[in-house]
Parts: structure tokens; C-alpha cells; sequence
């Protein structure tokens, strides 16, 4: 199976294709605003509007003469596909100004814009940037984007096609349940993700930052100093090494999954709620979307059985006979007891058993598949 990726590959760029870079963006920041004030003005241009005033200022501004034509109109094709998912997409807003220090610098490059030379990435106007390849190219890329993060380090991601061949097939099944203090519980304990807590090990370290950072701030008025800006980039830093430490953690124990197992039951938590809790710090170190994400996209690569589980009384049914308790469990009650069967595990094991007795059955609901208990007449059991 052909699928279209991207690959990621880190820039090292000297001080003069840094500021070719940078001057660039700035080039297509220019027309991105210009484009946002035509259409606020109310003229409504399309592509091939956009085109013409883009020749006109070329053809007027020797600025605009001294960058790539092809990332220019890459940045008004960029613009007109925002805007038409603004009024597509739910909760996708008007294109906005990009503002010179709230921006992040991003330059999309078509085939004709770029070449790579002598393990180099070749751009217009003569930049030539070294790459870090930390894995070969699939294919010949389509496209790349550059971009910059906080940090200030540059990246290009390039758009190549992959040939796919299914995993091979094996008989595990898996359930998995997602928590907080356990940040996937599985059928199994030996397939748990735990949480490891990276950005916690360094909280000491990251509260300083940030209380340098709230010192140097020069408030809502003026540029904010050199000095507050190392200090953002101090925190970024920190932030940045704990979150990659926890992806590569979970690209590792989703590896482990996908291969040992045909049927993943994943349960479909949404964890956004989780943000206005008091788990919120926890649980955003945890990283359980990104988990659930990279767990359900390799098993659909590699061929296996996904089956999305609604959440819904998983913790209060048993996983055994399938009667639900009358009242919900509480947070501190770790322990999972059916008053039916007399089963007791682990609550989140039991959820986890649960969620893949469901998908065994062919179901994505715990109501769908309801265990009628013979001698009290319902699937409903009494605490």
C-alpha cells in the first residue's frame, strides 16, 4: 500500500542562510498580511487574483525581486486553502495577521523551488543548508516545508510517498484503557504504559526559568528584552526534552503492541476535559492523545484491527459476566469488585478486560452487548 508522509529532518543552517531564511519569511509574512487586508477590505480575491497583484509587486519592489517566486505563491496557495476551511471546517476562523514576533517562521517549497545536492538542501537565490539525515528518503520528496521552532532550530519536512506491506499476522488481542497514574493499562500488566514523569523530574529546573522569565517580563507595553527572550527559550527548552522523551516512549510501546497483536480495543477517551482538572499538569505530561494517536496509526499501517471503544460504563462493568454496578466508582476506589460474580480485579484491568470483550463481539459499546444476569432478571447489579 503507497502512503504519502512526512519525514522530518533537522537543518543546520550558518549565520548567513539563517538570515536568508528569515528575510524570506519575512518576504512571504508580507504578502500572507496583504492578502488578509484584501479580503477584510472586501474585495474578496481569489488565487488568480492574488497571482496578478503578486507579479504587479514583484515587477514594483526589488525586495520582493530578491526572493523565490515559488514560496511566495506556495504562501498564497497556503492562504487560500486557509481560508477556504474557514468556512468549511467547524471552528476554523478567518486567516488572521501574522504578527512579526508571534510567528513562527514556516516556507513551503514546491519541486521546482528546491533540490538536494551532496546530502544538502539546495534552495533559491543560492542557500544551501546541511541536513541531519537521520533516515534515508522513501522516495523523491514532493515538496518540503522549513520551518523554526522555539528554540530557534530549523527543521524541513519533506513530503514523500512509502510503500507499506502489513505486519505479519499473530493471534494477541488487547484491550487498552487510559488513565492518569497508568498512562495505558492493558489487558495484560506486561503490555502497561507507565507514566514516567519526565517533565516532573525536571520541575525544580523549569520553575526556575519560569520565575526568570516573570522577572525580565517588561509588561504589556514596549518589545520585551533580550534578556526575557533567553529566558523563554530557556523554559522552551525544558518543555521541549521532557515532551520528546515522553513521544519516544509511547512510539516504543505502540511498536510493541502493533506487533504482538491482530485486534487492538482502544478506548476512545477524549482527554481534553482532563485540562480543567487538578490532573491537568499530570495528565498533559502523560501525553495520552499523542499515545492513542500513534498506537491507532501504526496499527492501521501495519494491517491490524482497530476497534474504537466509547468509554462508557467501562470502569463499572464487570468484564466477567458484564453487570454494572449501580453507582459510579469513585477516584480513590482502585479495585473493581462485582457483587454478581464475585469477580474483583484492578479497576482500570477490569476496564481494560472490559473494552476488549466488547470489541470481540463485534460491538463499540458496553450497552450493546448487555449480560443479562439469570437470577436477578438485568444486566444491572446492586453495590
Amino acid at each position: 500500500m503507497i502512503e504519502t508522509v512526512r519525514y522530518n529532518y533537522r537543518l543546520r543552517p550558518g549565520a548567513q542562510a539563517g538570515r536568508a531564511l528569515l528575510t524570506e519569511w519575512h518576504r512571504c509574512r508580507f504578502l500572507w498580511n496583504e492578502a488578509v487586508h484584501q479580503q477584510k477590505s472586501g474585495s474578496r480575491p481569489d488565487l488568480k487574483k492574488l497571482g496578478k497583484l503578486l507579479t504587479e509587486a514583484r515587477r514594483s519592489s526589488q525586495w520582493l525581486r530578491n526572493g523565490s517566486q515559488n514560496v511566495q505563491q506556495q504562501m498564497l496557495r497556503t492562504y487560500m486553502q486557509a481560508l477556504a476551511h474557514s468556512f468549511k471546517v467547524k471552528g476554523r476562523g478567518r486567516p488572521k495577521v501574522k504578527a512579526r514576533k508571534k510567528t513562527l517562521p514556516s516556507l513551503e517549497y514546491t519541486t521546482r523551488g528546491f533540490s538536494i545536492r551532496d546530502s544538502r538542501l539546495v534552495l533559491p537565490k543560492g542557500v544551501t543548508i546541511p541536513v541531519v539525515w537521520s533516515r534515508s528518503l522513501p522516495s523523491e520528496p514532493a515538496s518540503v516545508r522549513v520551518f523554526q521552532d522555539l528554540l530557534g532550530h530549523w527543521y524541513a519536512s519533506f513530503v514523500v510517498q512509502r510503500d507499506t506491506e502489513p505486519a505479519p499476522d499473530t493471534d494477541g488481542v488487547v484491550g487498552v484503557d487510559w488513565g492518569v497514574t497508568t498512562t495505558a493499562t492493558a489487558t495484560d500488566e506486561a503490555h502497561d504504559l507507565p507514566y514516567l514523569g519526565h517533565r516532573q523530574r525536571c520541575a525544580a529546573e523549569l520553575a526556575k526559568a519560569q520565575r526568570r522569565m516573570s522577572r525580565r517580563r517588561s509588561g504589556k507595553r514596549g518589545p520585551q528584552s533580550n534578556g526575557y527572550q533567553r529566558a523563554k527559550r530557556d523554559a522552551a527548552r525544558l518543555h521541549k526534552k521532557a515532551a520528546r522523551q515522553t513521544q519516544h516512549d509511547s512510539r516504543v510501546w505502540a511498536k510493541q503492541m502493533v506487533d504482538g497483536h491482530q485486534l487492538l480495543a482502544v478506548e476512545d477517551f477524549k482527554p481534553k476535559f482532563l485540562a480543567k482538572s487538578t490532573m491537568a499538569r499530570k495528565a498533559a505530561d502523560s501525553a495520552i492523545g499523542a499515545a492513542k494517536r500513534e498506537l491507532i496509526d501504526r496499527g492501521l499501517r501495519a494491517g491490524r484491527k482497530v476497534v474504537l471503544v466509547k468509554p462508557a460504563y467501562t470502569t463499572m462493568t464487570c468484564s466477567s459476566c458484564f453487570a454494572r454496578a449501580k453507582q459510579q466508582l469513585e477516584l480513590d476506589e482502585r479495585t473493581f469488585l462485582c457483587h454478581c460474580c464475585g469477580y474483583t480485579d484492578s479497576r482500570d484491568r477490569n476496564a481494560a478486560k472490559t473494552i476488549l470483550a466488547v470489541a470481540e463481539r463485534g460491538h463499540t459499546s458496553v450497552d450493546d452487548v448487555r449480560h443479562v444476569h439469570p437470577s436477578s432478571g438485568s444486566g444491572v447489579c446492586a453495590v
